[in-house]
């Protein structure tokens, strides 16, 4: 029952026990005991919304895709520094990778100077960081299984004999 809850909150948190209940064929009681449970053991961690934020005409926000080569830490492996990356306000996410780096770390700002001088003022100069490598996201098509573009709309006439 777990895993069909959570596809279903996966796909839209907005839904309601009672929906839930309807959807799954399941008691609303049940349901609500499960969704609390799971919040409790932290199998869900949160509830997002997903905006298009290329659509908000006010923001001129960057997105910025930075790989991180690192010195694990005896005993404690990548956790310890992922940990200290991830308290940034800045950074979205963070990522333990496989690969010729160690971390991807997904981080906004206001223009590209405030990525630079995130990167080379506070993430590179941490210790036990070797290297980093910053990518600029210039556009999302999709994200959380969403496409966030619109459609072309085919704008031909249809011509017929």
């Amino acid at each position: 029952m777990r895993k069909k809850i959570l596809k279903l909150i996966d796909k839209n948190s907005k839904l309601s026990v009672e929906d839930m209940a309807i959807m799954l064929d399941a008691d609303k009681d049940e349901i609500q005991a499960e969704i609390i449970a799971m919040e409790a053991d932290k199998v869900i961690c949160g509830y997002t919304t997903l905006i298009n934020w290329d659509l908000v005409d006010d923001t001129d926000a960057i997105t910025a895709l930075i790989e991180v080569k690192v010195t694990p830490q005896r005993g404690e492996g990548f956790d310890k520094i992922a940990e200290r990356v991830y308290k940034f306000d800045e950074v979205e996410a963070v990522y333990l990778m496989s690969g010729a780096y160690d971390l991807t770390v997904i981080m906004h700002g206001k223009t590209m100077r405030d990525v630079a001088s995130f990167v080379s003022s506070r993430l590179a100069t941490m210790e036990d960081i070797i290297s980093t490598t910053t990518h600029f996201i210039l556009k999302k098509y999709k994200e959380h299984g969403i496409a966030l573009c619109k459609k072309n709309e085919d704008e031909r006439m249809l011509i017929t004999p």
